[in-house]
């Protein structure tokens, strides 16, 4: 529960900081193209920073379960396969970067789906 939170929390940190270097120390240097890239990658880690904190929420309402714990994990993980990507791929142009930011969709499509199946099985 605590670490979904506390993961969560530093994730969310971790968005505005890098969303405000790219927003300052970056927009001479990247193109429209690679900002807007930037931009989704920041934005997704921002959204599943606030998924980690529901699901530390989720676990003391409901209880710690295996489906949240190991919804809280993939999450974590496909903000870094994700966003992470996206982030590499907007600096360096790496295009086959691009073939790993899906693998990181499909750990948050994962984990959302276990957050549904917790909530679904909570009595």
């Amino acid at each position: 529960m605590k670490k979904a939170i506390i993961a969560g929390a530093v994730h969310a940190f971790l968005a505005v900081a890098l969303g405000a270097f790219g927003a300052h120390a970056l927009e001479d240097i990247l193109d429209a193209y690679s900002t807007d890239i930037w931009e989704t990658a920041i934005q997704y880690q921002m959204f599943h920073a606030t998924g980690l904190m529901v699901i530390g929420i989720l676990m003391k309402v409901l209880g710690e379960s295996k489906q949240l714990t190991w919804a809280s994990r993939l999450m974590h993980a496909g903000i870094y396969f994700f966003a992470g990507s996206l982030m590499v791929l907007a600096l360096t142009g790496i295009g086959v970067l691009g073939a790993i930011t899906p693998i990181g969709g499909v750990l948050f499509l994962i984990a959302w789906a276990l957050v549904i199946t917790a909530v679904v099985k909570a009595k």
